[in-house]
């Protein structure tokens, strides 16, 4: 039985893989295309970027200064209903320590991120 809902898993795992862990410009650009609405919003905690070439700017920003051996890795399943959805995840070099862990909160309309809030976990 089809609930209508979109597969929020499949949405932001490929949002946390193909957008925030890909350093190809091109491929980025693609992929926020194809996953986001005409005119995303994405909310950091000193930062609002808006647009999709936005989007894609501040992800490969982000990769450069980190570094290529940096990583974004899902925490278990996305959930969500109702166009609201979140997945957990962390970040650091592929072979350790984690630097830093957060979810990611968005607004999902017509199967797309609208809007993403980007919350990160406080350091220990």
């Amino acid at each position: 039985m089809s609930t209508g809902e979109p597969d929020y898993d499949r949405l932001l795992r490929s949002n946390l893989e193909r957008v925030f862990n890909e350093r190809n410009a091109a491929r980025r650009t693609a992929a926020v295309a194809e996953l986001s609405g005409a005119d995303p919003v994405m909310f950091e905690s000193a930062n609002v970027v808006r647009g999709q070439s936005a989007i894609v700017d501040a992800a490969g920003q982000l990769l450069a200064q980190f570094g290529a051996d940096f990583a974004f890795v899902p925490i278990g399943h996305a959930v969500g209903h109702h166009g609201l959805a979140r997945l957990s995840w962390q970040a650091g070099p592929r072979t350790g320590p984690v630097a830093v862990t957060g979810t990611d909160v968005a607004e999902i309309v017509d199967s797309r991120i609208a809007r993403l809030w980007v919350l990160l976990n406080p350091t220990a």
